[in-house]
This record gives C-alpha cells, structure tokens and sequence, in this order.
C-alpha cells in the first residue's frame, strides 16, 4: 500500500481549532514567529506548526483566526481536499510558497489527531519501523566566515557533523581546515533564492574550491552561470536540492535526476503530496534527507518523526533546536536520535 492510502481514509472529526503564536531572537537578529495550530475533537488533540517565515503573517493570521472551515467530520482526504479550497491567508503573503507553509501546519496538526483519535501511531499506520535518526548541525560560520564555530561545538560533540552554508568570504585556507575535519556533510550554496536575506550569487570561486577542496560534502542548491555550470559539471552526482522541491515532479524535472534530495515537508503543503514525494524517490532508488524551517514548537519533533521513517541513516537537518543556540547546552543529545515516536499520533515525544 502506497504511503498516503495507508492514512487517507482515517476519520476526523474536529470540534475546535486553536492558533498559539510563539516567538524567539535569534542569534543573527532575526525575529522568529511560528504558529502552533491545535485541532480537538473526540477528547484528543492534534498539533501542527505553521513555518511561513514572515513574522508579521503569524500575528494577522492569528488575529484573524482559524477558518470555520476547519471545524466539521471528515476523512482525512476529505479535510484536505476542503484546506486545498481555502485561502489561509487574509491577504496575499509576501512569498508564495507561504500558502504551502500554512496549509502543512493545518495537515500536520490533523494527520495528528486522526492518528490520536484512531488509537494508532504514524509508524504503526504506515507499516514502518522507526530506526535512530543521523542528524546534522545546520549553520553558518559567523558574519566573518571561521572554523571557529566548528571548533566551538566539537567540543560538545566530537563526531557531530556540519550541513553548512557557504558564503563568498569562504577562502582555500579556510576550506582546506574545513576538509581536514571531515565533519562536512552538505555545503548549502544557497543559489536557488532571490530576494531573500540569505542570497548567495552563483560565485565561481566559491564553487571550485567547495567541489574541489570538499569531495566528501553533498553540493545542496548551486546557482546557474555558465562558468559555475563548467565548474560543477563533474560533480553532478553529488549535487542536491532543497528549494525547488515541493513535490515528485519538481524531482524528476531536472534535466539529470539528482542522487538525493533535501525534504521540507512544509513545501509539500498536503500530506498526500509530501508521501507521494517519499514514495516516488524510493522507487527511483533517489535518497532523501529531512530539512528543517527553524521551527519553535512540535514541528521540529514532526520532522524527527518523519526521517526515523523515511530518510534515518541520511545528513537530517532535524537537529533538537538547541542547536540554533550561539552556544551548545552541555545536555543537548547527541546524533543519532534514538526513536521517540509516542504511542499514538503523529510526534516525537523529547527525552
């Protein structure tokens, strides 16, 4: 049975929503808003977590509150074929791609409750053995790129690897210091945004010494020139994407078929399409690994829930939040993640 038939028929009845704002600094400067969204219904509770990256969206949209909608009995096909028809937003939001962020917060939340309203676990749904998770550190190397950084948290972790993003001050000095750690897992070049705060112009230096200087790292998201496209031709199978992946045929679109792809579930928006994402790539023999949006409440534990499923043994940017943190709690685990899927539902439960 195909991942979404395994869940689609599941009956929902929601009897109120709830939206909880949540906020946080970040180290950079960047505020960060998301929105926990709680489904009840049949004495239980569902929890998704809206990730759109506008902050001042998360206060209009709870202010505006949850569409009536949302409230009713149905299947869980049903529920969302309904949030399909929806517009979540009371205006356009600033970036398309938000539509899918809210509306996954709204799916995540009722894939939860239907679980928990059906006494069943979302590995026990989908005939699936959760395994430890491998995890990687996701992060940058300062406003004036060092290994500072990396030394400061292989003091925490003495095998902990690195998802990076890379950046033009990046020197051969510096990525020759990189390679001897052997600890890099994926460089981020971060070439597929525009318009963003973290735009990183296709720049051929950069490229040449991260193909050239790093072998062993996965080349996620490079940009297109036509003296980067000749640099990275012979390093197509290791190269990986994040931001063009929303669904299966963004996958199978390119002109050659990547080795393994970054999995954002809040791109995918719908259930049905983040599973047929899974499903379609392992069929294709295409590797996925799980990708995360900097989430403050349960959808990073969603995440941790999905690759103990779908992507265990690959470089996960579902790290525990506290990696976020400038400085590493002493008490922060460690990679693996031992599997901590609760009993019913659709979460990770924290040690």
């Amino acid at each position: 049975m195909r991942s979404y038939a395994a869940v689609a028929e599941l009956p929902l009845v929601v009897e109120s929503c709830e939206l909880e704002l949540r906020e946080r600094e970040t180290a950079s400067g960047f505020l960060r808003r998301t929105t926990v969204i709680r489904l009840r219904g049949r004495g239980e509770e569902g929890l998704g977590e809206d990730v759109v990256y506008q902050a001042d969206e998360h206060t209009v949209g709870v202010e505006a509150g949850p569409p009536s909608e949302v409230v009713g009995s149905f299947t869980l096909d049903s529920f969302s074929q309904t949030l399909g028809e929806l517009d979540l937003f009371p205006g356009p939001p600033a970036m398309p791609v938000s539509r899918s962020y809210r509306r996954w917060g709204y799916e995540s939340a009722a894939l939860d409750l239907a679980l928990r309203q059906a006494g069943r676990s979302l590995a026990e749904a989908l005939g699936r053995e959760p395994r430890t998770v491998f995890f990687v550190n996701s992060m940058g190397l300062g406003d004036q790129s060092s290994l500072e950084p990396i030394l400061q948290r292989s003091r925490h972790d003495r095998i902990l690897c690195f998802k990076l993003d890379a950046r033009s001050d990046w020197d051969e000095e510096l990525v020759t210091a990189l390679a001897k750690t052997r600890r890099v897992a994926v460089v981020d070049l971060k070439g597929r945004y525009v318009g963003t705060v973290v735009d990183q112009p296709a720049d051929p230096a950069l490229y040449r010494l991260v193909a050239d200087l790093l072998p062993e790292a996965w080349i996620e998201d490079p940009g297109s020139s036509p003296e980067t496209d000749e640099i990275l031709a012979p390093h197509a199978e290791r190269i990986t994407w994040d931001e063009p992946i929303h669904t299966l045929d963004d996958v199978l679109a390119f002109d050659q078929v990547p080795l393994m792809v970054n999995v954002k579930p809040c791109r995918s928006g719908s259930v049905q399409a983040l599973f047929d994402l899974y499903d379609g790539c392992a069929e294709r023999g295409i590797t996925t690994y799980g990708g995360g949006s900097f989430e403050l409440g349960p959808g990073r534990g969603h995440l941790q829930a999905l690759a103990s499923l779908f992507s265990p043994f690959a470089p996960n940017d579902v790290a525990p939040g506290g990696y976020n943190e400038p400085e590493l709690s002493a008490d922060l685990p460690r990679s693996p993640l031992e599997p901590r899927l609760d009993r019913t539902g659709f979460r990770w439960v924290d040690a």
